[in-house]
């Protein structure tokens, strides 16, 4: 039964010419937009988090997460040239293991989309607030942060009571304001069909380069050596803990993959801007990683006993806030805006503040692509039955799936008011990981099942890196926290609850419609971005 309901490509091909999307992006657009969703919070901010699980050695955890996300790359691009269609790994797994495994890929989707896109959201809201304090505007504690709340749920749920947590109940804040106001900005601009063009998203991620460039150029030169030593003070499992972590920096190369049904000549430009993004983000992020652990040292936080406190807890939270308070230098695992706090304390306040400046003007084009892939994805399971057709009906003026984007722009709201980056950053990454292991294991399974079918692109080496793709995200799921490894068997119990109770009914494959029926589905037609 798991392995039954197969799509095959012929009918996913079909569907997705007749009732499919205008190909208007070419390989610069594509590359320029995996580019644009890539980089964004994960460098930006999540290099202090990797710097607390792993100290120095968290270089090592950028390369590994990298090199997984490159043999995955590698297995995403011979799928989507061979299926150019919207639905990214949900559209590949329907074809080759099932439409139950498809469901659980797409049911997946939504921690990487949906929850990643809170995590960007709190991220903006960090550098947003940290570019208001230095033009002199304070917004209080309790209004941009969740880490008295997450403090007193600690307690009530039978913590152990420490001083680090008692801080962080005394001046941490217990909603997210300035993340709320960015989610409902962007969730309002996608129904209204103001979504970003090619050409100002190409903009937005100019604007990131330059302001990553600038640091590796202030910061490179005053790299010392000492700052690296000692390289790995948490071993081995610090060093694969960060790289779990830290993976949602490579996150959103996917989209380009789910975009390849809007795509000219998809067979030559989605490996093209599958790659290229992926290659232009990790020499970026090597470099900047470099200089900001050259610059100001990356050694782990302890508590008040010696141990190493977790990123993002409330514990954290309080030990930092008793540092500074104490007078001494901000830690770099402290900083909320960790690129910015480096060139601030290296004495380059003004370049620090454009740095800020240009993640609070380029963060929100990653929101809304994350949001904008979720409606993607939902669109296509609402296209073969699984949702329902309502949930990704068009607006009547706008022209957008706007029952779709709400639902999930409250999602994403909810979740960004209340958690901290980086605990959203690993929930994020529990459900991406899942679904770039069916994407390796659906690259061998079609090798086996069709291997006549004409493959624009073909993964070199597939036997050892669709392998390598699959140990690795299976690696870095077991070394996120024991929480985020909960997130995604408790988050899949649900949807094979509404899988069973409501999509495996009113399937399309199920009552045999593998071919295009129109008003089954509606116009479900939301447009592509830039042309409205």
């Amino acid at each position: 039964m798991i392995f039954g309901r197969v799509k095959s490509l012929d009918a996913i091909l079909a569907t997705a010419e007749k009732k499919g999307l205008h190909r208007s992006l070419g390989a610069f657009q594509l590359t320029m937009l995996g580019v644009g969703a890539v980089i964004g919070t994960g460098i930006f901010v999540l290099t202090s988090e990797a710097a607390q699980k792993a100290g120095p050695g968290m270089l090592i955890s950028f390369m590994i997460a990298g090199f997984v996300c490159a043999v995955a790359a590698l297995c995403y691009s011979e799928l989507a040239s061979m299926v150019p269609v919207s639905g990214s790994a949900y559209t590949y797994t329907y074809a080759v293991t099932g439409e139950v495994l498809a469901w659980m890929v797409g049911w997946a989707l939504i921690l990487e989309y949906a929850v990643g896109a809170s995590a960007v959201a709190v991220g903006w809201s960090n550098h947003a607030v940290g570019l208001l304090r230095g033009l002199g505007l304070d917004v209080p504690a309790v209004i941009s942060n969740g880490d008295a709340l997450m403090a007193k749920v600690q307690i009530a749920f039978g913590a152990t009571v420490t001083p680090d947590l008692i801080t962080a109940t005394q001046v941490g804040g217990y909603f997210n304001l300035p993340a709320v106001i960015i989610s409902v900005l962007v969730t309002g601009l996608l129904i209204l069909g103001t979504t970003e063009s090619a050409r100002v998203n190409a903009v937005l991620v100019a604007i990131k380069i330059l302001a990553l460039t600038a640091f590796v150029m202030l910061t490179i030169p005053v790299l010392k050596a000492e700052n690296f030593t000692p390289f790995a003070p948490t071993g081995a499992t610090g060093v694969l803990g960060a790289a779990a972590s830290i993976f949602f920096a490579y996150v959103g190369f996917d989209a380009v993959s789910t975009a390849a049904e809007e795509t000219k000549n998809p067979q030559r430009n989605v490996p093209i801007g599958l790659i290229a993004s992926l290659g232009i983000c990790t020499l970026f992020y090597i470099l900047v990683a470099s200089g900001a652990i050259g610059a100001m040292g990356a050694q782990p936080v302890t508590s008040l006993t010696g141990a190493v406190l977790a990123p993002g807890s409330a514990e954290m939270a309080g030990r930092c806030a008793s540092i500074v308070g104490g007078g001494a230098v901000e830690p770099l695992v402290c900083s909320k805006e960790a690129l910015v706090h480096v060139l601030d304390t290296i004495g380059w306040h003004s370049i620090g503040r454009l740095v800020g400046l240009a993640a609070v003007l380029a963060l929100p084009s990653v929101v809304l692509m994350m949001m904008f892939g979720q409606t993607r994805v939902f669109f296509v399971m609402a296209r073969d039955g699984l949702l329902p057709a309502k949930l990704a009906s068009v607006h009547p003026r706008y022209k957008t799936p706007h029952v779709v984007t709400a639902v999930t722009g409250v999602m994403v709201t909810i979740a960004a008011a209340i958690l901290p980056v980086g605990r959203l950053a690993d929930y994020s990454n529990s459900g991406t990981l899942f679904a770039f292991m069916m994407v390796a294991i659906s690259v061998m399974v079609l090798r086996l099942k069709d291997p006549s079918r004409k493959r624009p692109f073909r993964t070199p080496a597939v036997w050892i890196i669709a392998p390598l793709a699959i140990v690795g995200c299976i690696g870095l799921y077991v070394s996120l926290p024991w929480l985020a490894i909960l997130v995604l068997p408790i988050w899949g119990g649900i949807g094979l609850l509404v899988y069973f109770l409501y999509s495996r009914s009113r399937s399309h494959v199920g009552r045999g419609l593998d071919e295009v029926n129109e008003g089954l589905v509606g116009d479900l037609e939301p447009p592509v971005p830039g042309t409205e």
